[in-house]
């Protein structure tokens, strides 16, 4: 990821207010994956798509999308909120739509609502419901208007977090006033794989067969070294249209690979952002006819995985003397290996090898400008002496949840023995 810079306002949880003249991005026809201008003069945006219809009869396309298309600010209040919440595997998600009586701007203006938590391996058939909290709100970018995305997390009846509830606790370790005062900044970096819908092989790849070896793929052009332009530049739009934070975004080094960028994002807003942002790619795959894949190493062999590089700083790290704060926040992950690597994503031993830009999964390292390490700082806050570290272990299918409060967690509130912090240092050669 590039350089961390100053988080956006968009940071707050509130809708970012879009020009009158914003233009929703419903849906339109994907054809062999490509999206097709639309070519109506009556449109003012080219930056909607089309579904598929069952139907080949083109009228019959255009009624749905004419319907899909429909703005209903002129004629009433009422707005369409869609709840989303993590499943029960921890990286699932789920939603569902609410009629709201107004606009909102704030999560506090919307109502709890619940589900059935027996559907979702979330809750017993005998006491299925669980109940929705609203927690932070994105402007809708496929019903367009005022319609809202509501990232919310879950709860019993009784007001306790249901196991896969990771916001709520994070949350308590952003509201602590030693965290508060360091004002975290998360950078993280979500790479993820396109694949083909019925045999789940990599988009652009020969079915049953493979592409030439890497090297040519990573940030390319061209019909034989791209594939899913279009979904990663739509993903991209529809972002900055929902108020999240999304500063970039890339071709990888394996074919079928993308990565984007969110941040920086200060504190909780990190998880709510990446929670959406993937909401909002899954939505984009599913009108693409395209499966999105999490998993960290989805093809064996020669051919690299998928993280979640999540790029860290605190304010101290960041003001002069910074490198200093850095170097004892390694000395502390350093320390915490094993308790990061358990809750770093499934699967990720797949991933962490030592090889194709990782480092292992048993063994901790620091570097600068090492992209085999388990965490790199760049060349600029060494020459600098201040800045921000990057924890490469994460995998794609992390919790981002879980992933920036144990960061925060481990650099600002744990503070292991002497003994322990001198022999750590001595092995890791860290003068602190």
């Amino acid at each position: 990821m590039a350089q961390i810079l100053a988080p956006s306002t968009q940071w707050q949880m509130r809708i970012t207010k879009n020009p009158a003249s914003a233009s929703p991005m419903t849906a339109k026809m994907w054809s062999s994956l490509l999206l097709k201008q639309n070519k109506k003069g009556s449109r003012k945006s080219s930056a909607k798509f089309r579904v598929f219809a069952v139907k080949s009869d083109n009228s019959a396309v255009n009624r749905l999308e004419d319907l899909l298309s429909l703005d209903i600010t002129p004629y009433t209040d009422k707005i369409i909120a869609e709840y989303i919440w993590v499943g029960g595997s921890g990286i699932d998600l789920r939603s569902k739509s609410r009629t709201i009586a107004k606009p909102v701007e704030h999560p506090s203006e919307l109502p709890k609502w619940n589900y059935d938590g027996s559907s979702t391996g979330q809750a017993p058939g005998e006491d299925s419901e669980v109940i929705l909290y609203p927690q932070a709100i994105f402007k809708d970018p496929f019903r367009g208007g005022n319609n809202i995305l509501v990232i919310c997390d879950t709860y019993t009846p009784a007001g306790e977090p249901i196991p896969t509830n990771k916001r709520h606790r994070a949350a308590e370790i952003f509201s602590n006033k030693k965290v508060t005062d360091e004002v975290p900044w998360y950078g993280i970096e979500q790479e993820y794989t396109l694949l083909q819908t019925n045999v789940k092989w990599p988009l652009g790849w020969p079915v049953g067969g493979y592409p030439g070896p890497q090297g040519p793929y990573y940030c390319a052009a061209g019909a034989d070294k791209s594939f899913g332009r279009d979904i990663s530049d739509a993903h991209y739009k529809a972002c900055l249209y929902a108020g999240i934070n999304v500063s970039g975004t890339n071709g990888e080094v394996m074919p079928g690979q993308w990565e984007y960028q969110v941040g920086p994002s200060v504190g909780i807003d990190a998880g709510d952002h990446i929670w959406c942002s993937r909401y909002i790619l899954e939505r984009i795959t599913e009108q693409a006819g395209v499966v999105l894949s999490l998993d960290p190493k989805p093809i064996e062999g020669d051919w690299n995985g998928a993280g979640c590089h999540t790029n860290y700083s605190t304010k101290s790290m960041r003001e002069d003397g910074g490198f200093e704060v850095i170097k004892k926040a390694i000395l502390n992950l350093s320390l915490r290996h094993k308790e990061h690597i358990s809750a770093y994503g499934e699967g990720n031993e797949r991933r962490l090898t030592g090889k194709h830009e990782t480092a292992s999964i048993n063994t901790f390292s620091w570097g600068v400008a090492n992209r085999g390490c388990s965490i790199r700082v760049g060349r600029e806050t060494e020459q600098k002496g201040k800045g921000y570290l990057e924890d490469r272990r994460p995998a794609s299918n992390m919790d981002p949840y879980i992933v920036t409060a144990l960061l925060a967690e481990t650099t600002i509130l744990w503070e292991p023995t002497l003994e322990a912090e001198a022999l750590a240092a001595q092995k890791l050669a860290l003068n602190v």
